[in-house]
């Protein structure tokens, strides 16, 4: 009789024991799960670890592929200007076309072989936005301009990592939305879908890999962008200066407008490209400039 209720005891005492540690599992698991910190304020911890630069020049190398079976592609030289927290031009160059893309205070322009081609600019451009626009507010507005809900932000991970989901509740990746480490906050995804949202298949995908601090400013050393999961193009970084100084012509949108005449109506382009899809668009441009 003794020893059954000591192999009673024993068994109840196994039984509390293991109750109590799931309890404190649970307890402790739950909180840091059933809390995401607000969208608004996570772009602005962002922006903050961003650093706080004035300026950058970065000098660095932008791959465009092709969609063949050899995967060719055109490899041209590219220098960003950034003038925080809203001026940017990009000067893209070789001995065959010379592209330059210019946002300053909400209007942009871009001018291709010395020919003023549009006031707009395509989402390849907009991968710089994240990295330009502060302080946080600043960056909220434009995302939500571009179809991003910052007010809705969720927990995921990608590849292993955890992070913060701005525009998404995870795992939906059927909206537009911008993907930041959990530790860091530094962006490393932006998925660009299309307004339906009904198909990945035209969406856009950047990723922002091997970030760098150069004088307390961190900036991604590698730029990927993948259409369908399929690389389309690629930017390696080689060299970042942090405040140096820029001539204000350089951002001046009226000044390149009298420096360059108007390119082609819009609508004769189009009409000329209407049976190519947007890579292939940008593989024939630069391989007319290099013909």
């Amino acid at each position: 009789m003794k020893y059954s209720r000591f192999l009673l005891y024993q068994y109840l005492k196994k039984s509390f024991v293991i109750s109590f540690i799931v309890a404190i599992v649970i307890c402790l698991y739950a909180p840091a799960n059933a809390y995401v910190l607000p969208g608004p304020y996570i772009l602005k911890l962002m922006t903050q670890n961003l650093g706080k630069a004035k300026s950058l020049l970065v000098s660095q190398t932008l791959v465009i592929h092709d969609d063949t079976l050899q995967k060719s592609g055109v490899e041209l030289s590219e220098t960003l200007r950034y003038v925080f927290p809203e001026m940017f031009r990009s000067d893209t160059l070789s001995e065959q076309v010379h592209r330059i893309h210019v946002l300053s205070k909400g209007k942009a322009v871009t001018v291709i072989d010395g020919k003023f081609a549009d006031e707009s600019d395509n989402r390849y451009d907009w991968y710089k936005n994240v990295l330009l626009f502060k302080p946080g507010k600043m960056l909220q507005d434009k995302l939500s301009l571009l179809g991003v809900d910052v007010t809705v932000s969720s927990l995921g991970r990608f590849q292993g990592k955890p992070a913060y989901i701005l525009g998404a509740r995870y795992p939906d990746e059927t909206t537009p939305q911008v993907w930041l480490d959990k530790d860091t906050f530094r962006p490393f995804r932006w998925i660009m879908t299309s307004k339906d949202g009904k198909s990945r298949e035209n969406s856009l995908e950047v990723r922002y890999l091997e970030w760098q601090k150069v004088k307390n400013t961190w900036y991604p050393m590698r730029i990927e962008f993948f259409m369908a999961d399929i690389l389309v193009r690629e930017i390696h970084v080689q060299n970042i200066k942090v405040n140096p100084s820029f001539s204000k012509k350089l951002f001046d949108i009226t000044h390149l407008k009298s420096l360059y005449p108007q390119g082609p109506p819009a609508e004769q382009e189009q009409e000329n490209k209407k049976d190519l899809n947007e890579v292939q668009k940008t593989i024939e441009d630069f391989k007319k400039l290099y013909e």
